[in-house]
């Protein structure tokens, strides 16, 4: 529970300055189709809507099921993964997710959407936290930043390509066919998933210790792995709080058409695969110096407060869309760095760990819309709101950095 780093379980003779990334095709197209399916019903909303007969607002309601049944469900399922192994999760929740997506492409009302949805949130529980620990524990150590990196480069991918593909088979062929796509493309991805992710993985041999309560909770008694939950809470609170309210601030200000706006989802996306790829890239070689105290976390969020203020008060488009750019990237690496020290720091809670990042990022982001939208006008408090809490989690970033640095030296 208190050791600094993993021991790499990476084959015998793998190099350590570089990772056989096709090893991991299973599980990065997998987490390309989860972040495909993230982003792609919001856009799909009034034809979703129009085609079962209900308001927008009652069909956003699937949207609401699958982060709330993530939210909720996943540190029990992570909790699971990290007593049984990997593989059994991961494998049920991909299951469970062809079903889901199946279960949105046939659905005609309203109760059927809800539902799927829940279930694609159940499954993106079940499989998320496994994969980010099978990542973790079997890439070398050398470059595990950099595969946890991009691991969440191509689930940003999902918003960058994957949407414009599921929209573009919408208009095609309804939007019934993108869920079918879902289906189709999880379902190709089992038997790669049954070939890479070993049956007798670490996380299987290691003996179930103590109450099912105690060991849900038990990342939170981690005085390291408390500080960086409380920090990825602030930080999700400014980051995706704010991103709530990105739309209204850039029609605001610069009076932004809807196709405007999807070219700003676009950058979205972008800054998000670079800051990935940038942060586990920097971090590797931060630890390759002998840092493991993950230097970066407060720059980005020191980034993130930049970025939201650029964006928000900046003069002219241009300096709102670098903003944009930056503030997405600050985004992209803090969430590498984070899944990074959940990998790392208590390695017998790895999906435990990181299923609770997400729970605090989606508390984190109700949290922020809450406060933004409490403040008055959302042109007017997103700049202060979001940047006070950015500022508040670099300060608490740096707090994590420094005590992982004073146990790497107590250790």
């Amino acid at each position: 529970m208190t050791s600094t780093s993993a021991t790499s379980a990476a084959p015998p003779g793998e190099g350590a300055a570089s990772f056989d990334r096709l090893r991991y095709a299973g599980v990065f197209v997998l987490l390309f189709l989860f972040g495909t399916e993230t982003f792609l019903v919001s856009p799909l909303l009034p034809t979703i809507a129009d085609s079962i007969k209900v308001s927008e607002a009652a069909a956003a309601s699937g949207v609401t099921a699958y982060v709330l049944v993530y939210a909720v469900f996943a540190p029990f399922l992570g909790l699971l993964s990290d007593r049984f192994g990997r593989r059994r999760t991961l494998v049920a929740g991909t299951v469970l997710f062809v079903l889901s997506n199946v279960g949105a492409a046939v659905s005609s009302d309203l109760a059927g959407l809800v539902l799927s949805r829940a279930l694609a949130g159940l499954a993106a529980a079940a499989a998320g936290p496994a994969i980010w620990a099978h990542i973790a524990e079997t890439a070398p150590d050398a470059v595990r930043g950099r595969a946890l990196g991009l691991g969440m480069a191509l689930f940003s991918c999902g918003q960058l390509i994957g949407v414009p593909l599921g929209g573009f088979l919408a208009g095609a062929a309804g939007w019934r066919s993108a869920f079918w796509a879902l289906a189709v493309g999880t379902a190709l991805a089992v038997p790669l998933l049954l070939r890479q992710v070993p049956a007798g993985d670490p996380a299987a041999e290691r003996p179930a210790s103590g109450g099912a309560v105690r060991a849900l909770l038990a990342g939170w008694g981690d005085p390291v792995l408390r500080r960086a939950l409380l920090v990825n809470t602030v930080f999700n609170a400014a980051n995706l709080g704010a991103f709530t309210f990105l739309g209204v601030v850039l029609v605001q200000r610069f009076d932004l058409s809807v196709q405007a706006l999807g070219l700003v989802g676009v950058l979205v996306g972008a800054g998000s695969v670079a800051g990935s790829l940038l942060g586990g890239r920097l971090g590797d070689r931060a630890r390759a110096a002998g840092r493991h105290n993950l230097p970066l976390l407060p720059v980005w969020g020191a980034l993130l407060a930049l970025g939201i203020l650029l964006t928000a008060e900046g003069p002219g488009l241009v300096v709102a869309l670098v903003g944009v750019v930056v503030w997405f990237v600050a985004s992209g690496g803090f969430v590498t760095d984070q899944q990074t020290l959940a990998g790392t720091v208590a390695p017998e809670l790895r999906a435990t760990s990181s299923a609770w990042l997400t729970s605090t990022m989606y508390a984190g982001t109700g949290l922020g819309a809450w406060a933004i939208g409490a403040y008055g006008d959302a042109a007017d408090s997103t700049p202060v709101v979001g940047t006070v809490l950015a500022v508040v989690a670099a300060a608490g970033a740096l707090l994590v950095s420094t005590s992982l640095r004073n146990r790497q030296v107590a250790g």
